[in-house]
């Protein structure tokens, strides 16, 4: 019996356990950021920095003012709105940017594009968050041992430090095996968020009239200029809103709608209710009404459940700051860097040495620094509320120029939306004195080294055309002269069309030498995904035993070029892989004052194009077939 032949009920089955299979996995990669927001969000708003006094009308305000963040932020405008800007299914602050950015031809002397630049920011900010989560999460949970029993109060940095550690250094494991269990224990802390919030609200049942939306509006009008600064604190609540975009390529966008809306939102409701109704009821609980909500006996128990997830979310942020550095070299923004892929069959586990162990530096650092999860709430934010306001404006362009929306359609969402983000922006700017100005400045020197990078390869380019000459000159007057033909064939890397490979032009200058056929291999980066096989490949034949070779990957792609190579034998070209030679070119930099970028910036390419990973190791050529041929260039 075929599929299409199966009972209507049959069918609607395989198709709901699907769904629900790939929801529970879902939820442990995607929920765990947000999932762990109660931990701290409410009790900052009270007992934070810039917390509010406690009296009912403050507590009916900040649950309304929760409640609608997480309704409008998170299920409308990421849930509904954003997440049907997927770029052939994978989302993220890159991918947006790649869909709202029309590529155009480039030089050293054109300006940044402002899509470009906003889009590149974005991202260099969620490094910042990459490395205060882990921080903050962690750290709130084990401070639950301190509400247990005084006695371990002075261990609690200890046991973060020992937990953090222990995460960094299972990474280069791979998360396949432990990211089995990650959905289950998710769920489980979901249902115990829930049931604690019940029995909250059993205890104080008029805690539920703060779904009223005129509760938040009348809390910033009785508290004006506090109460606006207290925004910043609620906005702790929707910080995993981005993570919720950049996984959609693993599980789609039907399993983390489903997700949310079944399961996530009412156990945070259910929690945050209940965690009001204890203040309501108990005003001294405000230390920590998270783990005073749970009765004495399960404390324990609540602590190591809070650290799974903890441990968990911290995950889910190391992993999406790996994905983001391959999507960055793949783009061109990053110099080649090690990855590592940790699964056979998931191409999107991979694992970033360099970025583990930066994460790893900075969330111990942000651990020692700060102390205490209240100290590290004031920091924290300030870099996500920036990233959503570039978010809002990058899905609006999207929506003008990919879905050819009408400006009177786009516009209310650009209003509303922007105007929620500037609200939270503009009120999480008065934590950069308290730390916020750590993310920032995290983010500014990564988009520094990323912008650095990006107009440094043009420069490059533009000089090593400036030595070189061009193809079709270079084969009909040079060529002809070259009486020398060693067998197999010859693979020239190159960047620029129409130019002789600077490898090639040395090789025949000192050797007077060429290869039965000549190939002439360039990598194309196209702004979506993945390219499938079928499309990878491009070949031409320009005469002479001259080939060009263009093959084109997807920004979440991992070059292969002996792969590639075998691909073009369906194109007319067949290559011997044993019989074939790699020439690359090794270009030693040097900065000068010519026009183009600023001496320092020069001296920071040449920098980090020193300590890029081998190209044979990055595009994963055998070394032992591979010539290396110097050039010195001035910058």
């Amino acid at each position: 019996m075929s599929a299409s032949s199966l009972p209507e009920d049959a069918s609607s089955k395989k198709t709901a356990g699907q769904l629900a299979v790939t929801t529970l996995g879902a939820l442990g990669i995607v929920f765990g950021d947000i999932g762990t927001s109660p931990l701290y969000a409410l009790r900052e708003c009270f007992h934070g920095t810039h917390g509010i006094s406690l009296n009912p009308a403050n507590i009916y305000g900040v649950l309304s003012l929760i409640v609608w963040a997480l309704i409008l932020v998170i299920s409308v405008k990421y849930l509904i709105f954003v997440m049907r800007a997927d770029n052939k299914g994978e989302g993220g602050i890159l991918a947006l940017m790649s869909l709202a950015y029309e590529k155009k031809q480039v030089s050293s002397k054109m300006r940044l594009n402002p899509i470009l630049g906003i889009g590149l920011f974005g991202a260099a900010l969620l490094y910042g968050d990459g490395i205060i989560t882990p921080a903050i999460s962690v750290l709130g949970a084990v401070e639950g041992l301190k509400i247990a029993t005084p006695y371990f109060e002075p261990f609690v940095g200890v046991i973060t430090f020992t937990i953090l550690i222990a995460l960094f250094l299972v990474q280069k494991k791979g998360t396949a095996s432990i990211g089995r269990a990650f959905g289950p224990v998710i769920l489980l802390w979901f249902v115990v968020l829930a049931v604690l919030g019940v029995k909250g609200i059993l205890d104080e049942p008029s805690v539920l009239l703060a779904f009223n939306p005129q509760y938040g509006f009348q809390f910033l009008l009785d508290n004006s200029w506090h109460g606006f600064i207290v925004l910043g604190t609620v906005f702790l609540v929707v910080t995993g809103g981005e993570a919720l975009y950049a996984d959609m390529g693993h599980f789609g966008r039907a399993p983390i709608q489903f997700g949310w809306f079944c399961v996530a939102l009412p156990a945070l409701l259910l929690q945050y209710f209940g965690q009001g109704a204890l203040l309501l009821k108990t005003p001294s609980a405000v230390e920590n009404p998270f783990y005073l909500l749970a009765p004495s006996w399960a404390l324990y128990p609540l602590v190591i459940l809070a650290t799974l997830a903890a441990v968990i979310a911290s995950q889910a942020l190391i992993t999406g700051a790996f994905s983001m550095s391959h999507q960055a070299v793949q783009l061109g923004y990053l110099p080649r860097i090690e990855i590592r892929h940790t699964s056979s069959r998931e191409m999107g586990q991979i694992y970033v040495p360099l970025i583990n162990w930066l994460l790893c530096i900075g969330t111990l650092y942000l651990v020692f620094e700060f102390q205490t999860s209240s100290r590290l709430a004031a920091a924290y934010g300030i870099a996500v509320t920036a990233t959503m306001v570039i978010t809002t404006v990058l899905t609006y362009i999207v929506m003008r120029r990919r879905w050819n929306w009408s400006r009177l359609v786009a516009l209310p969402f650009l209003a509303l939306f922007f105007t929620i983000d500037i609200a939270f922006f503009g009120a999480n700017a008065f934590k950069i004195l308290d730390g916020g100005f750590v993310p920032l400045v995290i983010g500014a020197v990564i988009f520094a080294l990323m912008t650095t990078w990006k107009k440094g390869r043009i420069i490059l380019s533009e000089r090593l055309q400036e030595l070189s000459i061009p193809l079709d000159r270079f084969i009909k007057h040079i060529v002809p002269e070259v009486k020398g033909k060693s067998p197999g064939t010859a693979v020239f890397m190159t960047a620029n069309f129409g130019i002789t490979p600077p490898a090639l032009l040395q090789n025949v200058t000192h050797n007077q030498v060429l290869h039965e056929n000549i190939v002439l291999f360039t990598i194309s980066t196209k702004p979506v995904p993945h390219v499938p096989d079928a499309e990878r490949v491009q070949v031409k034949f320009i005469g002479d035993n001259f080939y060009t070779v263009v093959v084109h990957y997807g920004f979440m792609d991992s070059p292969n070029v002996p792969e590639a190579l075998q691909l073009c034998s369906q194109h007319g070209l067949l290559i011997e892989s044993k019989r074939t030679i790699f020439f690359l070119g090794r270009e030693t930099l040097i900065a000068t004052h010519r026009p183009g970028m600023a001496i320092w910036r020069e001296h920071i390419f040449a920098f980090m194009a020193r300590n890029a990973q081998r190209a044979t190791d990055y595009f994963q050529i055998p070394s032992n077939q591979v010539v290396e041929i110097g050039t010195v260039v001035e910058l």
